[in-house]
């Protein structure tokens, strides 16, 4: 599957937020969104998804225009930057819905103590953005959208959620953002630079540097 997002113009009032944004995914990459924070990132995430309606946006599917919301589809799901998962929902609840395995969650985080009747509630902040992000990962969505996944996991879990998304890529067309950008570049197949409104496809690391997005890569 191939996925576009093209012609991106998104206004909050009179302030331009993005401006000729395109940005292409596709099965068996990982596509990574880079920029400075309020640059647009998590806006461009969830316009792709369909959660917020810019003055004008082309999505196309295998060259084809979507003329409808893609969360009206049922083909993505979105991990989003905030909490989604109701605080009183039991863990084995929240696996059912998103049809994932719940021993598949426990062969991969064996250390974890926590139990499938747990509410989300009772978890830790890392505890809960890594059972969010399987879900979300683990879903049989065909493209999924990853906001801030590595947002308080220790380094023993982002590597496992590294290593999540390179074997869902596989089947999965997967976009991700985040501010831990090292983690972006490291995971990512295809890196887009988000500044000023606009997309850059970035071809080499080194031109983040040109960019100014950081300082140095080592």
């Amino acid at each position: 599957m191939i996925l576009e997002i093209d012609n991106v113009e998104l206004y909050f009032r009179a302030k331009r937020i993005l401006s000729g944004v395109y940005v292409k995914a596709e099965t068996g990459k990982v596509t990574g969104i880079l920029g400075s924070n309020g640059c647009g990132k998590s806006c461009l995430l969830q316009i792709i998804f369909g959660g917020l309606k810019p003055k004008f946006k082309l999505i196309r599917i295998n060259h084809k225009p979507v003329l409808k919301s893609l969360y009206q589809t049922d083909k993505v799901a979105i991990l989003p930057q905030h909490n989604f998962i109701p605080n009183r929902m039991q863990l084995k609840t929240a696996f059912q819905l998103f049809k994932v395995d719940w021993s598949s969650f426990l062969d991969t985080f064996k250390h974890l103590t926590i139990s499938k009747t747990s509410k989300f509630k009772t978890l830790s902040g890392g505890e809960r953005r890594l059972v969010e992000t399987f879900i979300v990962l683990k879903s049989n969505k065909d493209i999924v959208l990853l906001d801030e996944p590595f947002s308080h996991l220790t380094p023993l879990h982002i590597e496992a959620v590294k290593a999540i998304i390179s074997e869902e890529k596989k089947n999965k067309v997967i976009l991700i953002t985040d501010h831990m950008y090292r983690h972006i570049i490291d995971v990512s197949d295809d890196i887009y630079l988000l500044k000023n409104g606009c997309t850059k496809l970035v071809n080499k690391p080194r031109e983040l540097e040109d960019y100014k997005y950081v300082s140095s890569i080592e």
